[in-house]
């Protein structure tokens, strides 16, 4: 049987012709798509398109810097916006070709596609110079450069993507710089670091440099923390590179943590006054003080002499920023023999109803330890009154070495009061191996044993607080969970009321009185060491102490280097501006009176 083959044909052109048909219809949809996307873009995207050079960037956003405030919720350190200057060399360069070929562009629109002749080319570039140059003239006046500086820089980093022009300057500045429209020149969102207070907290807070990193103090302790995480976004930025929109947030900006300080304000300042003046009057070289919470072991105000403005660093020294309460440190004389007594007593190599000959020269190991007057026979209580070296000495030759050297330690002399300020002290206790008599007799009156300002007010908080060392901080916190007890409180109490007769009219301190306050407190008049052994007329004034004596809230200490307008005590230099902080500070506090003899004088000058 026989098939027929004459349908074969007529299938094949049918299937061709449908392959036709869909391929017509597939262009026919893309030039539909294609002539719909013009007509968009031509019509409702117009204005975008006429400006080519807009495109789409990546920009951080700079977070806020941690606020430093203090324990009342006082700002010491603060970020306010501060935008800094940039210009782009490269960038300044591309625009002068660009401008050319867009004015040519525009010619040859209007004049129907003649082109501009080489010497059109060169004026239309002079002129847009010229324009520019005027307007680089005016950004030189407002940022304070100098003329031709802009110039400079485009001549030497021509090649750089980018130079700061000026940080940190005002808003309203980079408002009118941002109006200038000049390609190549942007405004980057900085902040600037503030402090309120300047001087006052300077050597404690320290600063940041121009890119707000913390270089001293504890912005340099804290900086992890203050620091904040930057932020990023998409945006629209225009031919000269400044953002006309923004298109999306990619992270949000994290700013920093605040830090609490355990620092009052009000104290701060009334030290640092009392402390400058202090200054003055004896025509000293430097100082530093020290108020400390004796329960806490906080850190109320730390402020020194000379200082400096945080908020203006020009021809700053290390000498200036240097934290002298903190990282300096000095023999503490005298201020240590409460100490030489608290362990005599302690360890029961004395007794409170013993007395000392102290004829006026005592031989140690052929060397002679000497007082200013003879006070003849003095009681325990009378050594620390008069302030007597022999007495003290013989004390100290009483009690083994190691105990009393180990007694020192204990107290925290030779180690970091761990504060963590950048470049704190740690001091320096003589080897006890090697110590001989004669050095015993030196460290019981304040030689051999060097201490900073820190150091010498964290020891006695172990008077204030009945036997228990405190840690300090300069944070605030509601408990010193490293406290531990160094004496008993019955020793501690004892030395305590011993200190009273310090601040008496035949005591060395009676300028250290506090009017409806007992005080309890020791002076040091220290010899200065040199190359060349001590100096004759160099001098430390020192004084620590405490109030209300029947029950400690404050331990302060000062220290004044070098006094030079005749006298030199500590009774006499730096007990008057212990006094004055004091006064001032318990009243600030609200702490109660605890000496009812003085308070109509009190309540009289309250009044007045």
């Amino acid at each position: 049987m026989l098939i027929s083959n004459e349908n074969k044909p007529r299938n094949q052109a049918n299937d061709f012709s449908g392959r036709r048909r869909f391929l017509l219809t597939f262009i026919m949809t893309c030039m539909a798509v294609l002539v719909v996307r013009g007509i968009h873009l031509q019509v409702f995207k117009k204005d975008y398109l006429q400006d080519k050079s807009k495109y789409v960037d990546t920009v951080s956003i700079s977070s806020y810097r941690g606020i430093i405030e203090d324990r009342n919720g006082e700002p010491l350190a603060i970020s306010s916006p501060a935008p800094s200057i940039i210009i782009s060399p490269k960038e300044l360069l591309k625009d002068d070709e660009s401008v050319v070929v867009q004015m040519e562009k525009q010619s040859q629109k209007l004049h129907g596609g003649e082109a501009l002749s080489a010497s059109q080319k060169a004026d239309v570039l002079a002129a847009y110079r010229n324009e520019k140059l005027t307007k680089f003239r005016q950004m030189e006046k407002w940022l304070n450069l100098p003329s031709g500086k802009i110039d400079a820089i485009l001549g030497e980093k021509k090649t750089k993507s980018f130079v700061y022009l000026a940080k940190k300057v005002s808003p309203g500045v980079a408002d009118q710089i941002k109006d200038l429209k000049i390609a190549g020149v942007d405004i980057r969102r900085e902040f600037k670091r503030f402090y309120p207070s300047g001087e006052v907290t300077a050597h404690l807070l320290g600063f940041t440099d121009a890119e707000d990193v913390g270089q001293v103090g504890l912005e340099q302790k804290y900086e992890s923390r203050l620091k904040g995480t930057d932020g990023k976004k998409r945006v629209i930025k225009d031919g000269l590179h400044q953002v006309i929109a923004d298109v999306e947030n990619i992270s949000s900006p994290v700013p920093g943590k605040n830090l609490v300080l355990s620092i009052d304000q009000r104290i701060q300042y009334l030290a640092y006054k009392e402390l400058q003046n202090a200054v003055k009057v004896n025509k000293a070289k430097s100082a530093a003080l020290i108020v400390l919470d004796s329960k806490t072991g906080e850190v109320l105000a730390a402020v020194n002499q000379p200082s400096f403005n945080p908020n203006s660093k020009q021809d700053l020294k290390e000498s200036l920023y240097r934290n002298r309460a903190i990282t300096d440190i000095f023999e503490p004389g005298s201020t240590v023999k409460p100490f030489v007594v608290a362990a005599a007593l302690e360890g029961g190599y004395i007794y409170r109803g013993n007395f000392f000959d102290t004829n006026g020269v005592f031989e140690v190991d052929d060397h002679t330890v000497r007082d200013v007057h003879n006070y003849g026979m003095l009681d325990v209580e009378g050594v620390l009154k008069k302030s007597s070296n022999i007495g003290v000495a013989k004390m100290a030759l009483k009690m083994p070495v190691n105990y009393f050297w180990r007694m020192y330690s204990k107290l925290g002399f030779g180690e970091s009061p761990a504060t963590g300020f950048p470049g704190e002290a740690s001091g320096h206790m003589p080897d006890a191996k090697r110590m001989r008599d004669f050095d015993r007799a030196t460290l019981s009156f304040g030689y051999g044993v060097s201490v900073s300002a820190m150091q010498l007010a964290r020891s006695y908080t172990a008077l204030a607080d009945d036997g228990i060392l405190h840690s300090v901080s300069l944070l605030k916190r509601d408990e010193d969970i490293d406290a531990k007890r160094v004496l008993s409180q019955k020793t501690a109490r004892t030395v305590r009321k011993m200190l009273e007769s310090v601040i008496t009219k035949d005591g060395t301190a009676y300028e250290a009185r506090v009017d409806g306050y007992r005080v309890a407190g020791k002076t040091g008049t220290v010899k200065k060491a040199g190359a060349h052994g001590y100096s004759p007329d160099s001098y430390f004034a020192v004084f620590a102490g405490l109030a209300p004596a029947s029950d400690p809230r404050l331990v302060v200490v000062v220290m004044i280097d070098e006094p030079s307008a005749g006298q030199y005590y500590g009774g006499l230099v730096s007990a008057p501006v212990f006094a004055k902080v004091m006064a001032g500070s318990l009243r600030i506090l609200g702490v109660t009176p605890d000496q009812e003899n003085t308070m109509p004088l009190l309540l009289a000058r309250k009044g007045g």
